[in-house]
């Protein structure tokens, strides 16, 4: 079985460079990841329609890894969050999902 989060960013115009550098697959975000063996990953998408809406896909083992990283590395991830947060005009969690296949 597998865990995918994914969240969706309206990115402030004048900062698309630095969301792209810290939300990719080798950015911030992922290197914090990795600090679990439970992560597996993460996709950075651009809207075709919209270039300033992005969509990240975080791929995990399993919610028990992404709970224990949560949990671990609590405080670098309120960090990290509020230092990413001048980057976006605003931030949805659009959800968690389990493989079925």
């Amino acid at each position: 079985m597998s865990y995918t989060v994914i969240w969706r960013f309206q990115v402030q115009p004048d900062r698309v460079a630095e969301f792209e550098s810290r939300y990719g697959p080798a950015g911030d975000w992922a290197r914090l990841f990795a600090r679990s063996d439970g992560y597996r990953g993460t996709e950075l998408l651009q809207d075709q329609s919209d270039p300033l809406v992005y969509f990240t896909v975080d791929w995990w083992e399993s919610e028990a890894a992404f709970s224990s990283l949560r949990e671990r590395h609590g405080q670098a991830y309120g960090e990290l969050d509020a230092s990413c947060e001048s980057l976006t005009l605003g931030e949805t969690r659009v959800g968690s999902f389990i493989g079925i296949g």
